[in-house]
């Protein structure tokens, strides 16, 4: 009797020495002055990040002049600024191709590309699209460029303002009043602001969240739970502090180029793009000896520290064009949903919205591949539209967050082929809500052929989660991917996953290392007391 009560006694005393040692080591790591240098290398970034110019643009005689429209106030801006509309001629925003020419009409909203939201802006024949091409008057690569849309913070509608000065429902005295407006509105000339990329960007696909799951008009004034680099009470960065500048070239496109050749660091280059998370926090932002670093060779920073999106607002994750042109007693209709979206529109179809969205992981290499509108597809399975490239034997990829929006849209039977119909204007679905003809007229924006047969296919298209950066404490956990059933590294194929997996041959030597530690501290333990018992005899 004696015996078992001192075995369990030391049993017991091994446990508590395990716990005590164990937490006294954790704690040991989480205090002191031991910062992650990743932290420490983003606060350098940032001190003194502060703007200022030497132009007070009220000054400016060429601005302080009347208006009777947009290009008028192009040509004074250019005045100064003289290779300004040059330089945004040669970008990706401007000509919407991926080649920065209309030499190659592959990949770009102006091209082949597609995607399962509105489709295709048809080759800029698209008026609706043209909303967010920054030029004047909706006229594409064909119009002056406007240059207020990227910077000028007023928020001054000045194409309803040049509107009314033409018209004639207003008197002289009035649109007097009207060009001192559109003046003041001019002057104010800013670096783009969130809410000038937002105008655009948050409302990708037609509307607030519908295209990108963290990009919407909740970050126009963001709390620090919602983005660490935008809260507005903190750092409250501008899109341009991250998406660096040279020549009206934006960082961050994804097409068939990485949005990040090279991950420099500011430690490398001082001058480098600032769009890698590495720029500002290096490759090993962690603590010294932490674990953690050991994942940055593999796992995408997004992948922890970006645990969901649409954490605010919601986004559509699934839209379904061939339930579109649906009448309710002759009638055009919509219905509201969940979050007050609208879950049917005639004009649109079905739509399905969801907030708080776990990402599906992906190997990226920093490119996205495309399934364009002139390339033949297999209609009995779902059609990626867009994919990430790179795989685990990529030096370049990383498992990577990605919103995955799925749907259903039109496509040639006869060619095989993904079909681009045109939603706006005289021929448009929007305004006939005749699909045939509307993918009729779409072909012929794009110089592709249609037989006159159509079905619709599933089809899938990513992308990548970048934004909406939460606070540290709300970054994954480890048992969050290391576990059995249910890890959100679930679909990560070939790596071996510590907790996930499954190997007979680790697992064997796992467990014999276990009983062997334990067979060595009970033999120790029981040759204690045998000892001491001998000693007492």
């Amino acid at each position: 009797m004696k015996m078992v009560y001192l075995f369990k006694k030391y049993i017991f005393l091994i446990a508590l020495t395990v716990i005590f040692c164990s937490h006294t080591v954790l704690a040991s790591t989480n205090s002191g002055n031991n910062e992650a240098l990743g932290r420490k290398l983003a606060k350098h970034v940032i001190k003194g990040n502060k703007h200022w110019s030497t132009t007070d643009h009220s000054k400016v005689e060429a601005l302080n002049q009347n208006f009777t429209s947009g290009e008028e106030i192009t040509k004074a801006c250019l005045s100064c600024h003289v290779e300004a509309a040059n330089q945004i001629h040669q970008t990706i925003h401007w000509t919407w191709l991926a080649s920065g020419d209309k030499s190659d009409m592959r990949y770009g909203k102006a091209g082949y590309t597609a995607n399962n939201f509105c489709i295709s802006a048809n080759a800029m024949e698209d008026k609706f699209c043209l909303k967010c091409h920054p030029g004047w008057n909706l006229k594409g690569t064909e119009g002056q460029v406007n240059c207020l849309r990227c910077h000028n913070s007023s928020g001054f509608n000045f194409n309803k303002a040049f509107s009314d000065i033409k018209g004639r429902k207003y008197v002289d005295q009035t649109k007097k009043q009207l060009q001192e407006q559109v003046k003041k509105a001019v002057a104010d000339i800013t670096r783009p602001e969130r809410k000038n990329c937002g105008q655009c960007h948050f409302n990708g696909g037609g509307g607030d969240g519908v295209k990108h799951g963290d990009l919407d008009t909740s970050l126009l004034k963001p709390n620090h739970k919602l983005d660490v680099h935008m809260d507005i009470d903190g750092n409250n960065f501008p899109c341009t502090r991250c998406h660096t500048t040279k020549n009206h070239n934006i960082d961050g496109r994804v097409y068939t180029n990485p949005a990040v050749e090279d991950k420099k660091t500011l430690l490398d280059d001082d001058k480098a793009s600032k769009i890698a998370c590495e720029s500002c926090h290096g490759r090993y932002p962690h603590k010294t000896n932490s674990k953690m670093n050991d994942h940055t060779s593999k796992i995408a920073c997004q992948t922890c520290h970006i645990p969901e999106f649409a954490r605010e607002n919601p986004t559509k994750m699934w839209w379904d064009w061939s339930k579109a042109g649906k009448l309710k007693n002759g009638k055009r209709f919509q219905e509201d949903g969940p979050y007050g979206k609208h879950v049917y529109r005639t004009i649109k179809g079905e739509f399905r919205w969801e907030k708080n969205v776990i990402p599906e992981y992906r190997w990226y290499n920093g490119s996205v591949k495309s399934t364009l509108v002139n390339e033949v597809i297999d209609p009995t399975q779902i059609v990626k539209i867009s994919y990430p490239m790179g795989d685990v034997n990529d030096p370049d990829a990383r498992i990577t967050p990605f919103k995955v929006h799925r749907g259903k849209q039109p496509y040639d039977k006869v060619h095989k082929t993904l079909l681009a119909p045109l939603v706006t204007g005289e021929h448009g679905f929007w305004v006939t809500l005749d699909m045939d003809r509307a993918l009729l007229h779409g072909s012929k924006t794009l110089d592709l052929p249609f037989s006159g047969e159509y079905g619709y296919v599933e089809t899938s298209y990513v992308i990548p989660i970048t934004h909406m950066v939460a606070p540290k404490e709300n970054a994954l956990k480890c048992i969050q991917c290391h576990v059995r059933e249910k890890s959100r590294l679930a679909n990560i194929t070939g790596l071996y996953l510590p907790g996930r997996d499954r190997l007979k041959l680790i697992d064997t030597l796992g467990w014999a290392a276990v009983f062997a530690a334990f067979a060595g501290v009970l033999l120790h333990g029981l040759g204690r007391i045998i000892m001491r018992k001998n000693k007492e005899d």
